[in-house]
């Protein structure tokens, strides 16, 4: 935990320090040191500082929801992005501008609706009998429903071009651009989710023994499983209006938590905190250097990252269990 949180604070100073622009890591210093001319503290302070801190809290939100829906779904391929929660948020954010709303007042309400719709329609199929037990076809399946709501989207977009003003930039998940308010209208509903994730950590880690165990010492799966979709519409909901549909996240940062603490969940979540972080801030910094003086969406860098881990985890003799 140590060293995960080490590599976080390198990584946050890596993206206050490098970007895209003129001002390069000596003058970026200067500035966090307290000097630096006024072109340097204003790309420190009014861009990359709250670049930084959405790219911290878009990490934790996918991270920790990606470890909610595998371990409720007991599935280690269940992943937000993959299965449709990011792109119903998507999809509500769209036809919400279409219905002639404005992006800036209901973008994270509407989002979350949308994040919410889809975790139900995500459960609906985990529950369907032979279907949620097998991880690929669960994944073909969310991908379907994922193609569905990406194709009506661009659907609306074609047919208003104010709606593909609105979002253009948005729709391909990048954190250029956003503002600390972007930020504060997240967090109450991040850390509602935060709380209703501590509570029900440990619930979670009973009901990975079996319904009846986990009702045996006293918990009830039916209430845990509608809180677990609660919490991961909020953060899903929360990142994707914020930063827009990022996929792998929610992939690729439980798996390697996993990796490094066991299938427990309550040790999942905790090292989900700094590895979430870490996994965006980290592709943020790269998508600002790959092409500079332009940059490549946040999205395309994660999806980079976490492709290969799907066909790996696909490819393996055997699915691990949760």
């Amino acid at each position: 935990m140590l060293m995960l949180s080490g590599l976080l604070a390198l990584a946050v100073l890596a993206s206050l320090l490098w970007g895209a622009g003129e001002v390069g890591p000596g003058r970026a210093l200067a500035v966090l040191a307290g000097h630096g001319d006024g072109e340097a503290r204003f790309v420190v302070e009014t861009l990359r500082l709250p670049r930084t801190l959405i790219g911290i809290a878009v990490g934790l939100s996918l991270g920790v929801a990606g470890a909610l829906l595998q371990a409720v779904s007991r599935n280690p391929l269940a992943e937000p992005g993959l299965l449709g929660v990011s792109a119903g948020a998507a999809f509500a954010v769209a036809v919400a501008l279409w219905l002639g709303a404005s992006a800036a007042t209901l973008r994270v309400a509407v989002a979350q609706i949308g994040a919410l719709v889809g975790c139900f329609a995500v459960m609906s199929v985990v529950r369907l009998r032979g279907l949620g037990d097998d991880p690929v076809r669960l994944v073909l399946a969310g991908a379907a429903f994922s193609a569905l709501l990406a194709s009506l989207t661009s659907l609306l977009l074609l047919f208003d071009q104010r709606t593909a003003d609105e979002i253009r930039f948005w729709v391909v998940g990048s954190l250029a651009g956003r503002r600390l308010d972007d930020l504060a209208a997240v967090l109450p509903s991040l850390g509602l989710a935060l709380v209703v994730t501590a509570l029900i950590a440990r619930p979670l880690a009973a009901l990975a023994l079996g319904e009846r165990v986990a009702s045996g010492l006293g918990h009830r799966p039916g209430r845990v499983r509608a809180l677990v979709v609660i919490a991961v519409a909020l953060l899903v909901g929360a990142a994707t209006a914020i930063a827009g549909p990022i996929a792998f996240v929610g992939l690729v940062v439980p798996f390697a938590a996993r990796a490094l603490a066991g299938p427990d969940i309550r040790r999942t979540l905790w090292l989900c905190l700094p590895l979430g972080p870490l996994m965006v801030l980290t592709a943020d910094v790269v998508s600002r250097l790959v092409v500079a003086p332009s940059e490549l969406p946040l999205g395309v860098l994660t999806a980079l990252v976490g492709a290969p881990v799907l066909v790996a985890v696909v490819r393996a003799r055997r699915l691990p269990t949760l």
